[in-house]
């Protein structure tokens, strides 16, 4: 049931080639977009497709293109986010590793719509083997004139460079990516003002994910209104989901926006590994709420849907859990992560989930009580919307959601409070 369009080339031989990408109709949407459509033209049907981005936030793509102010006198930046850290999702590695012309393609769409004339794509560390890749497809298009001066035998001219990252999470979030790229710590910024008027060197950048980008030269082929056709009218296409943990058959599938969780776990993955129950699914990476089995049985993967079933698609990391699952153990594992990952930037990150984390290791000893639990409660939400960036949202979420949901998994961590606790 899958709908192939951003991975339809992935078991193409020598598939990362461009002669491999140029024989199935490759960089057919650059030049339609430079022959025959302005750069305002571009950033409209990326409107009509109603495609989000990919990364996370899900903000709509061409309202974010549509913010850069295309009078300003200073240059303007195409920053493509490749720093792929969120756990449980594996998406992007695949895109650029089996088809980095696509990605390339929709980097230098962006472009030209975007008045740009340099690309950087910010790759994630730990993605190494990724780096020579990139860079030969990029020495290939140039060969071809697709990179460089006079693309297409026009006056178009773009660079593309690839950075790669120290492996640090929150370089995930645009502005500290962009501060890493300027050479300064990953460190988040205050916005407003956002990227789009002041971002790399201060000044009109847009930053979007390899997926977001990848999905892009087939908008300008086919149309926004036909990629909008293909998922739901507020979450146009298709998207890449990651499905790790429990199943039979882990692993990416593209499918239509819209499309039923039950039914990416239960037929595409093939169901819940040694023919046990499902408890639990984390839908949209690690950061988003979890979700029980009933309310999987209607969810759909959409942002609508996601929202209506109590969580967020997120980047698409669909973490299955079976009936032998404990979530306060998984729960631990997530705050581990997110307490090493914060920046220290901020006290209610640091601080907070320094704590969180402290209270999980003396609940997972043995050692804690109820009036630990209690306190978790109450430490969430003097972290969650006071941090300078989502990291302390996406630290807290997952425990919210958690503790309420499946409490029976926290209180036989658990022994009963003997005394009432101090103030927190």
């Amino acid at each position: 049931m899958q709908t192939k369009l951003l991975t339809r080339r992935f078991d193409t031989p020598n598939s990362r080639s461009i002669a491999t990408y140029l024989a199935d109709g490759g960089y057919a949407g650059l030049k339609k977009a430079l022959t025959g459509m302005q750069p305002a033209e571009v950033i409209e049907e990326v409107k009509k497709s109603s495609l989000r981005g990919r990364g996370g936030a899900g903000f709509p793509t061409g309202m974010k293109w549509g913010f850069v102010p295309v009078n300003s006198p200073k240059p303007k930046y195409v920053v493509c986010n490749a720093d792929e850290s969120e756990p449980g999702t594996c998406k992007d590695r695949e895109l650029m590793e089996k088809d980095p012309h696509q990605l390339i393609e929709g980097l230098l769409i962006a472009a030209y719509a975007l008045l740009s004339k340099q690309v950087f794509i910010y790759i994630r560390g730990e993605y190494w083997y990724l780096i020579a890749i990139l860079e030969q497809a990029i020495a290939e298009a140039r060969e071809h004139g697709f990179v460089g001066k006079n693309i297409c035998g026009t006056s178009f001219e773009c660079e593309i460079v690839v950075h790669p990252g120290a492996g640090a999470y929150i370089c995930g979030e645009e502005t500290a990516l962009l501060n890493s790229l300027e050479g300064y710590r990953g460190h988040p910024r205050i916005k407003p003002p956002f990227p789009a008027v002041a971002g790399l060197y201060g000044c009109p950048t847009v930053v979007n994910n390899v997926e977001t980008f990848c999905a892009v030269p087939h908008i300008i082929v086919n149309g926004g209104d036909w990629y909008r056709g293909l998922g739901t009218e507020k979450s146009g296409g298709t998207k890449i989901f990651s499905v790790s943990g429990h199943v039979n058959r882990p692993g990416n599938y593209e499918v239509r926006m819209g499309y039923p969780l039950k039914q990416l776990i239960e037929e595409d993955c093939g169901g819940i590994r040694g023919g046990r129950k499902l408890k639990a699914v984390i839908p949209g990476g690690s950061s988003v709420p979890i979700m029980t089995a009933e309310e999987v049985e209607q969810a759909t993967l959409d942002y609508e849907g996601m929202a209506k079933a109590g969580s967020m698609l997120g980047s698409g990391g669909v973490i299955v859990m079976d009936e032998t699952t404990d979530v306060f153990m998984t729960t631990y594992n997530l705050i581990h992560f997110y307490n090493h990952e914060s920046c220290g930037w901020c006290t209610p990150c640091r601080e907070g989930t320094d704590w969180l984390l402290k209270l999980f290791k003396k609940i997972a000893r043995g050692e804690g009580t109820t009036a630990d639990l209690d306190t978790i409660r109450r430490l969430c939400p003097n972290i969650e919307g006071r941090s300078h960036c989502p990291l302390g949202d996406a630290a807290v979420w997952p425990i919210t959601s958690a503790m309420k949901k499946f409490p029976e998994d926290f209180l036989k961590h658990v022994k009963p409070a003997t005394a009432v606790p101090s103030a927190a």
